[in-house]
């Protein structure tokens, strides 16, 4: 008898133990979870901020600049389609298309003394540097909660349970290889 209540015992432990496991994993995931989508959050926060100056910056381009109207429109266009993407994959992919037509935008600067010497445009000109700066700290953070939490749905067991919870890995936010290098803007 004391041998069957011995077992009971470490049996109930067990199931205890496991119990416990699928919990503390399960919270894990959806700590993990939420932390990524509050970074998401973050980065269309500042991706907001962002679309928000270019309206400006093109309006004070056009002022000194107003043959160049197909530049200005290629911006427009290209911030339209980043506010409207979707996916991250889609997200990043506007985002390069939208930091494209801001290099030729800051390119015609260059041929406007008065508009390069423009304080209004110098004052958008950093804000929107600051943008970007928090743009790429965002993106990182982000990207680290990415890998953080794909880790911990793909290493075992854990992947058992993310599986079975229908866990689905997150997408990093990247650049493309062309965005890798660093953009100078003279004034």
């Amino acid at each position: 008898m004391g041998t069957l209540n011995a077992i009971m015992l470490v049996l109930g432990l067990l199931v205890v133990l496991v119990i416990a496991w699928l919990v503390a994993v399960y919270n894990g995931l959806i700590t993990l979870r939420n932390r990524t989508d509050e970074a998401w959050s973050d980065i269309d926060v500042k991706l907001k901020r962002r679309y928000d100056l270019i309206p400006n910056l093109v309006e004070t381009v056009k002022g000194y600049a107003s043959h160049e109207s197909g530049t200005m429109e290629k911006v427009i266009q290209a911030r339209a389609a980043a506010m409207g993407a979707q996916s991250t994959h889609d997200k990043a992919q506007a985002e390069n298309a939208l930091s494209q037509t801001l290099k030729s935008l800051f390119a015609i600067a260059e041929n406007y003394p008065d508009l390069k010497a423009s304080q209004n445009f110098l004052q958008m000109q950093d804000d929107l540097k600051d943008a970007e700066d928090k743009i790429q700290a965002a993106r990182r953070f982000y990207n680290a909660n990415v890998r953080d939490f794909n880790t911990k749905i793909q290493v075992f067991p854990n992947n058992l349970i993310a599986t079975k919870l229908s866990f689905k890995k997150y997408e990093f936010f990247e650049i493309d290889n062309v965005e890798r290098q660093n953009v100078q803007v003279k004034f």
